[in-house]
């Protein structure tokens, strides 16, 4: 039997997919991909009648030094919380983004990223990357208005409680549409 070149493209396209679908090479391909698409994408505020309050801010949290706080204490400031996870190629391609915003934010507002993710491989990844954020392991239930079946989650959330931003999928957290609208809601 003699192959020819339609089945030895066709054999090279199917190695192609399994090396995407199925390797770490596939994992980079897509976040490469991701960034790429998060790099035109801002975050949409959510319409106005549209925008749900935070009614309850009990959430416990532990940091990856294990000291515990209640997200109560952003209550009444400005808050944004990204929920993500380390093998989430999406989450992994905005945190670049995320660490240029907190880089200029973060004592302006309040930052909560919540890893769903096992603690050793979240302090791997940041060590790796040299990422220096808020992170933190869920000790408690997500508040109901917070809850996602997908990741990445994205909420900035109000001095007033109000989920004005309401984010799934990729973005680009250092957008001048996203400065802008912190710096409106730092001035309410």
């Amino acid at each position: 039997m003699k192959i020819t070149k339609e089945q030895i493209g066709n054999g090279i396209w199917i190695l192609v997919l399994i090396l995407i679908l199925f390797t770490p090479v596939g994992f980079y391909a897509r976040v490469w991909v991701s960034k790429v698409i998060a790099a035109t994408i801002s975050a949409d505020t959510v319409e106005e009648n549209e925008q749900i309050t935070l009614e309850d801010y009990h959430w416990n949290l532990v940091d990856l030094e294990g000291k515990r706080i209640d997200f109560q204490s952003a209550k009444g400031k400005v808050a944004v919380v990204n929920i993500w996870a380390t093998w989430c190629p999406p989450c992994v391609a905005e945190l670049p983004k995320f660490v240029e915003l907190y880089g200029d934010y973060k004592d302006k507002v309040v930052f909560a990223f919540i890893a769903n993710d096992e603690k050793d491989k979240v302090e791997t990844f940041l060590k790796k990357k040299g990422y220096r954020l808020p992170v933190y392991l869920q000790a408690s239930n997500t508040p109901d208005e917070l809850e996602s079946s997908t990741i990445p989650a994205t909420y900035i959330i109000s001095k007033t409680g109000k989920i004005v931003v309401d984010e799934k999928g990729a973005a680009n957290w250092n957008s001048e549409s996203t400065r802008a609208l912190l710096d409106e809601l730092i001035l309410e």
